[in-house]
C-alpha cells in the first residue's frame, strides 16, 4: 500500500504530442517529444505496437512529470506517459476536453 503523501508527491500534467520517432535500439518503443505547457521534453514510451504516429501526433495525454530522468535502451526520458493495457492492446490515458497544456491533474 502507498500513502496518500507518496502519491501526492507524483504530478501528473496534460502534454501535447509534437513529435514521435521510432526508437533507435527498441522494436516496440518511440521516443516522444511533447510540449509540457511551454517547455518540450523528450520521452520514451512502450506504445509502438498499438499506435502509428500520426495517431499520436497532437494527442493531449497525461504524463507524470517528476520522475527523474532514465536512460532507456541510450534514449534519455524525461516523464512517463500514462496508459492501460490488457493482453491486446495498449492506450493512452487522454483528457475528454481540451485543456490548457502543463495543467496538473488532480
Amino acid at each position: 500500500m502507498v500513502s496518500i503523501e507518496d502519491f501526492q508527491k507524483l504530478e501528473f500534467i496534460i502534454v501535447k504530442i509534437k513529435e514521435v520517432n521510432e526508437h533507435p535500439n527498441a522494436d516496440r518503443l518511440y521516443v516522444l517529444k511533447v510540449d509540457a505547457g511551454g517547455e518540450d521534453r523528450l520521452l520514451v514510451a512502450g506504445i509502438r505496437s498499438s499506435y502509428i504516429p500520426e495517431e499520436l501526433i497532437g494527442k493531449s495525454v497525461v504524463m507524470v512529470s517528476n520522475l527523474q530522468p532514465a536512460t532507456i535502451r541510450g534514449e534519455e526520458s524525461h516523464g512517463m506517459i500514462l496508459a492501460a493495457s490488457d493482453d491486446n492492446t495498449v492506450a493512452v490515458l487522454c483528457p475528454d476536453r481540451d485543456v490548457v497544456l502543463g495543467s496538473r491533474v488532480k
